[in-house]
């Protein structure tokens, strides 16, 4: 058994993440800030289909007060597995380091992050406190309490202006088209620098359009979804000229775990003569995890309808500043390190989300 910090665990990816992990025997301490970027209940609802045993209200406090000042910590009970969440903030630098000194963790998977490439139009400050301050204090942290691997979540978004398919991690990414994009590079930056100076084990993690049960309201399926069952028109951007490399919930978090399971090594065959990006001479690791079957837009929407039994009224919008046109993921390096390919058809994806979307909201 492992003692595994995972941030981020009131939110989408890591409430799969940690209920898989405790399924798999470990010792789980999550935190999470619960802030309000989407529904607050809704990161509530994932606490507490995971087991959480203090009451709501127990969560809900002034966000410029330490969680651990003010006593948010609540067990939760999960088959009797240990699992402990934290109410704290990234950029709560002495929360986050004392957390490390009483735990000594052994793995962190880093997943908490201001998500959202149009959010990051409008709200550009919250992306430098939580996915650089934040990450830098996780790194010092590391740094602090050495752990065995640290697990970071990057994003496709890094590709940017990119256009030669599918992307590899061989690529060149200096080219981000919105800021949230440029904060995730930012942070592969910085890791290898704290695995270069300090020698931390570090591996990133490339996500691919991440869907499925429990996912973002802020995400095309869940708008989708709820504006055809409530009758609405959808916005379909780019006039539906988009394609994307639509990821289930539960392939990325089987990529999750076997990269966490391989701690980051040295590439021996790493040349700083013609550096290739994706390794390195440092423990330093990047993989894509996607389908690597890119989707097209309009067949993406053509598959909820069929789920949903309902067709969508459309309207066709220009393309949006920060978005791109197509993301598509080469995952060769993640096949040949750890033996795992993501696969589930985006179909049978699509109608597990809106089973659970139905249920969720009570909609027959």
């Amino acid at each position: 058994m492992k003692k595994i910090l995972i941030t981020g665990t009131a939110g989408f990816i890591g409430f799969h993440l940690a209920d898989a992990l405790l399924k798999q025997g470990h010792a789980i301490i999550g935190l999470d800030n619960i802030n309000d970027y989407y529904d607050p209940q809704l990161k509530l609802d994932r606490l507490k289909t995971a087991g959480l045993s203090a009451s709501q209200d127990q969560l809900i406090a002034d966000e410029n007060t330490s969680s651990l000042a003010h006593g948010q910590i609540s067990t939760l009970a999960h088959d009797s597995k240990p699992y402990t969440f934290h109410r704290l903030d990234l950029k709560d630098r002495p929360a986050i380091f004392g957390l490390f000194e009483r735990e000594r963790f052994d793995t962190v998977i880093h997943l908490a992050a201001q998500a959202g490439v149009r959010y990051s139009l409008t709200h550009p400050q919250a992306y430098v406190d939580a996915n650089i301050t934040g990450f830098l204090n996780i790194l010092e942290a590391c740094r602090a309490y050495p752990v065995k691997h640290l697990v970071y979540a990057s994003s496709s978004s890094v590709y940017g202006k990119n256009t030669d398919m599918p992307f590899s991690v061989n690529d060149n990414v200096d080219h981000p088209v919105s800021l949230y994009a440029a904060s995730k590079k930012s942070n592969e930056l910085m890791a290898h620098t704290y695995s270069h100076l300090f020698g931390i084990p570090a591996t990133g993690l490339r996500f691919f359009t991440v869907y499925g049960p429990w996912g973002r309201p802020d995400m095309a399926l869940f708008l989708f979804t709820k504006a055809i069952l409530e009758g609405r028109p959808i916005q379909v951007f780019n006039r539906g000229e988009m394609m994307r490399d639509f990821t289930y919930i539960d392939d990325i978090v089987e990529g999750v775990i076997r990269a966490a399971e391989r701690p980051a090594r040295a590439n021996p065959l790493w040349d700083g003569a013609s550096p290739a990006p994706g390794s390195s001479d440092v423990p330093h690791r990047v993989y894509n995890i996607g389908n690597g079957s890119p989707v097209k837009l309009m067949d993406f929407i053509h598959a909820l309808e069929d789920a949903l039994g309902k067709a969508a009224e459309k309207d066709f919008m220009p393309m949006q500043p920060g978005d791109v046109p197509a993301t598509w993921a080469d995952t060769t390096s993640l096949e040949a390190d750890t033996g795992y390919k993501p696969g589930t058809p985006v179909g049978h994806g699509i109608r597990r989300f809106v089973e659970w979307y139905r249920a969720y909201y009570d909609i027959r």
